[in-house]
Order: structure tokens, then sequence, then C-alpha cells
């Protein structure tokens, strides 16, 4: 912006523009610098206002004049240092000699201070510890809701039992068998448990006994403590044995106690360690025993999902089967005609002769009393538990 009345035009030379606009900081310093060039004859000094008033003595303004001696020219520059301590202190501020005139206008902007930050990266730690917490807290019952609500249930495969229990009949494992296990598996959560404190593997190949409670229990549970590795085959072989089990069973789940763990052999330990994806290993400890406790939702987690059946209704595997037999009917007021046949054996049923009566008078042959009907047991529909049989073969019979 240029002005005339000096005889020559007054020239602008900062700022660049005669609108300027700053944002500076609350507690800065700004110093606004306003540079004209003159006639070498103009007098005068240059003159700030704020917002349309004089600056006063508040804000210091500092002229300098030199010449150009290349010319009949001069050059007066006026800084005013702004002190912005307060938000009174912002505003348009105007540097004006004769009728030329430049601005800045100063506007309040927020700092971003570290308190900010800090309380911000605070929040979001706190937020992580917090997600940690309740993930640890939170996802055994998750997993079990999922697993119940989603999970494929184990059902209509021909097994009988649930879980067969491995466990040495010492004083202690058998307290903790008897009268935790069990009763808190099947009385709480309804899994049916067959109880094995024989050994195992009493020699290197195992036997039909054992793989016929293998073959009708979903899971398999080994009670291993200082007493059952004390046994003749834990003792000889185990590596062997251990092996032997994991191709007999799917996921096998092996129950340590924290008492004994330290004085397990480095072979058992290092054998449960190497086969984490192929086995399950819990640690019972001294809180267990409560039923919230996380042992107990992982044991329920490798179990098989339970199916919630109402009042009156039996297993599920037996109920799309149609059929009749007392053995598979629950509550049936029938008597089971074959009381060995959950163990695999099929046997012969012959009717008793009718006792030898005298004859006072001739009477018409008629058939005894008190008989069960058994003409239909060849129609009968055992294909539920076809697996069980598969190991008994006619000359058995």
């Amino acid at each position: 912006m240029a002005g005339t009345e000096c005889g020559l035009p007054i020239n602008l030379i900062s700022p660049p523009t005669a609108e300027q606009e700053l944002w500076p900081h609350l507690g800065t310093t700004v110093s606004l610098n306003c540079t004209l060039q003159v006639p070498d004859s103009c007098s005068g000094s240059v003159t700030w206002l704020k917002n349309g008033e004089a600056a006063g003595h508040l804000y210091a303004g500092q002229d300098t004049v030199w010449n150009d001696v290349s010319s009949s020219v001069k050059f007066i520059s006026s800084v005013l240092g702004v002190n912005l301590t307060t938000d009174e202190d912002y505003g348009k501020f105007t540097c004006q000699l004769q009728n030329v005139s430049a601005s800045f206008t100063l506007h309040k902007t927020v700092q971003a201070g570290h308190i900010a930050a800090v309380v911000l990266a605070l929040c979001v730690f706190a937020a992580l510890v917090i997600g940690v917490i309740l993930y640890l807290k939170c996802r055994l019952n998750l997993s079990l809701w999922y697993r119940d609500k989603y999970g494929e249930p184990e059902m209509n495969d021909g097994r009988l039992f649930d879980a067969c229990v491995s466990f040495c009949p010492s004083n202690i494992d058998t307290k903790f068998t008897n009268f935790i296990l069990k009763p808190q598996l099947e009385n709480r959560y309804g899994y049916k448990l067959h109880l094995d404190e024989r050994s195992l593997l009493p020699s290197t190949e195992p036997s039909a006994e054992l793989l016929m409670n293998v073959s009708r229990c979903r899971r398999l549970i080994v009670v291993l403590s200082m007493a059952y590795l004390e046994q003749e085959w834990c003792q000889n072989n185990f590596r062997d044995g251990f092996f032997r089990l994991l191709e007999l069973s799917q996921t096998p789940i092996f129950i340590l106690f924290e008492n004994q763990y330290k004085d397990l052999p480095a072979e058992v330990i290092h054998l449960l360690n190497s086969q984490k994806g192929t086995l399950k290993t819990l640690m019972w400890k001294a809180d267990s025993v409560s039923p919230a406790s996380d042992f107990w939702k992982e044991l329920r987690l490798a179990l098989p999902r339970k199916i919630s059946l109402s009042d009156g209704k039996g297993d599920p595997q037996t109920q799309c089967q149609d059929d009749k037999d007392p053995m598979l009917t629950l509550n049936s007021e029938a008597t089971d005609l074959d009381p060995d046949g959950d163990l695999g054996v099929r046997r012969t049923f012959y009717k008793a002769p009718p006792p030898r009566i005298a004859p006072v008078t001739r009477v018409p042959d008629r058939e005894p009393t008190g008989e069960v009907d058994i003409s239909d047991l060849g129609s009968r529909n055992y294909s539920a538990r076809s697996d069980y049989y598969c190991l008994v073969t006619e000359p058995d019979l």
C-alpha cells in the first residue's frame, strides 16, 4: 500500500501484504515488524493501533530509520513486541504512517500440552490393563459359553461313559477320585464316569479289557500322582506306555498335584511338555476345591459338551434309534432280559419246561403263564451299540 502526501509514494515493505493473520500460543511473545519506504524529506513516525485504538504504553514499539545512499528515500522500521499473557492480548494490531497501514490479526489457539498427552497415554494403558485382566478372568467362562451354545455335541456315538478315570488305589488318589472328582463332575455337571483303579498297561500290549473300557468312554482321565508313577509298568517303561495311551485315546487328560509336581521325574515332565498339542495337562492346586476355580472350567472344556435334556428323556444317543429295548429305555418297568448286554456278551435264552403235574382230569394244553415274550428279540435295533459287540466273535459264544 502506498501514500503520496510526502511528494513521493510511501511503499510498504514488510509485511508483504497489508493483512496478516497469526495463531500464536498463549504465554509466548510475538514481534510485529512493519517496514516502510518513504521519501527522504518526509517526516513522521509509525503509529500502532489495537482494535482501532492506540496501543498505548502496554506494548513497546521500537523504530529504526536508515537512508538509502543511492537514492533520495529512507526506510522506517517499527517492531512492536506483544507479550501474550492473557486472552485480552489477542486482537488486531495495525501499523500506520500517514495514509499507509498494515494489520496483524492475532488469533487464540489451544496448545496441546504434555499433560494432555500423558493423561491420554495413561487412559490407553489403563484400558489395555483392564482388557487383559477381563480376558484372563473371563476367557474360560466365554469359552464354555461358546462351546455350550455353538459347540458340536458328541452324541449318538455308542459310548456309555463321558470319561474313563484311571487312578492308583492309594489313599490320597482314591479320596480325590471318589470324593472330589466323581461327585463334582457327575452330580454338578451331569457327566458319567467310569473309574478304573487297575493298571492301564500291565504288559507291553494293551489288554482286551483296556481296549473295551477305552472304547466305551469318550475321554481318558489319568490322575498322574507319585503313587501312580510307582506302578510297575510306569517304573519299567513309562515312555512306551505313555505313547501307547496317546494312541488309545484322543486328547487324554492328565491331572497333576501341585504339591507333588517338584518330585516328578524329569522324564515325565519332559514327555508331558513335549506333547502339549495332543494332551491336556491340569494342575490341582490348593484353591482348586472351589467349584468356580479355573481347574473345573478347564476340565469341562476338555470333556465333551453336555446336552441339557428335559425330564423323562434318556441319553440322546438312543432317542433316534426307534429301539424299545428295556435296556435302552429310561424308567422302564420291564425286566432286562440281557443284563450283560452292555458288556458285549449276547447269551442264548431258553424257556424252562413246564412243571410236571399229575393230571387229575384231562385239560387242554396251554402256554405257561408268567413267561416274558421274547419273540421280538431278533428284530431289535442295536445299531447304537454295535461297536461293543465287534470284539466278540462267534466262537466266544
